[in-house]
């Protein structure tokens, strides 16, 4: 490992997280959070990731959370905020506490893990170090039937651009936006083929173009305050 100040990844316990977790400790130490304990974080363990639990849906969980990362190490090479939840407003009763569920997810614990890591990332010079926020193709189409998933994920978009601006030049502070990268294993054969219409490349990604997306960002010297649109040609008018 060419790097001996850990990569924190948020949300890591399965899918694109976990995948990029694997792959990501092939170079760096890694550290990521979970909040349901699973077989993947006892592989995880055994292959020397350091696992925290952690549950961003309160305020107390947060706090929690950061104590812990204290703790645990005093510098950091970069935080990966990929912790996520996917809600609809069709799925729920109370939209006010949906909407809040997902500002305190997207928003209220990236903020604050941001400002108290600043510190162990600032440890790290004379090296730049890194911060990205995994936000969503939604922030800039948006979402009829995921509004308020959007609009957090687009809150966590813009906090990206302030931090960079914060954090410069020591840290470089930037988003990747996707859209399709990996079906659920639940998803549906009409929704996989609705779905993969709706870009020009027609096709499931998967959690590689995630890893290399943060690889560009993490060996780039120049680029902040910047989003990686990985959407498939989405944003390109015509029929499909």
């Amino acid at each position: 490992m060419g790097n001996n100040a850990p990569i924190l990844i948020t949300g890591a316990a399965k899918r694109i997280g976990l995948f990029c977790a694997k792959k990501l400790h092939q170079q760096y130490p890694v550290i990521i959070t979970y909040r349901t304990e699973t077989p993947a974080i006892d592989t995880l363990r055994s292959a020397g990731i350091i696992c925290l639990h952690a549950d961003f849906s309160s305020q107390s969980g947060i706090q929690n959370f950061i104590t812990q990362l204290k703790e645990t190490t005093t510098s950091l090479r970069a935080v990966i905020h990929n912790a996520s939840s996917w809600l609809s407003e069709d799925t729920v009763e109370d939209p006010a506490a949906l909407m809040q569920s997902m500002l305190q997810v997207h928003v209220h614990a990236p903020y604050q893990i941001n400002l108290a890591c600043a510190d162990m990332l600032i440890a790290e010079q004379p090296a730049q170090c890194d911060i990205i926020h995994i936000t969503d193709y939604m922030t800039e189409a948006g979402s009829p039937s995921h509004i308020a998933y959007a609009a957090s994920k687009a809150a966590l978009e813009n906090m990206a651009m302030s931090f960079a601006k914060k954090m410069a030049p020591q840290v470089k502070v930037n988003a990747i936006a996707p859209s399709l990268i990996l079906f659920d294993e639940h998803a549906s054969t009409a929704y996989q083929e609705k779905t993969l219409k709706k870009s020009v490349f027609g096709l499931e990604p998967g959690e590689v173009e995630i890893e290399q997306a943060i690889q560009f960002i993490l060996k780039s010297k120049y680029m902040t305050g910047r989003v990686l649109r990985l959407e498939g040609g989405r944003h390109l008018p015509g029929e499909r």
